[in-house]
């Protein structure tokens, strides 16, 4: 394990009273909780914008797609346009 997740590893040991064995699985059934809930909510955003019929409203379903996928409002523009 490398030192810095280690010393990550020891810190939620000792913050949440867990045995050393025991914080990684903490960890990792976090990261896939974390996991789980970002697909789902990528999911609900993708269903939205493919159910908006307004088009001022699915361009702005659109964009919340785009934040939800990049983390970002814009994808690279193109220049010439």
């Amino acid at each position: 394990m490398p030192a810095q997740l280690a010393l990550e590893v020891r810190r939620v040991a000792k913050e949440r009273k867990l045995t050393m064995s025991r914080a990684p699985v903490t960890l990792a059934e976090r990261g896939v909780e974390a996991e789980a809930a970002a697909r789902a909510k990528l999911v609900a955003t993708y269903e939205g914008f493919m159910s908006e019929a307004d088009p001022a409203k699915k361009n702005e379903a659109g964009k919340e797609l785009v934040r939800a996928i990049f983390g970002r409002d814009a994808v690279a523009e193109d220049p010439l346009l």
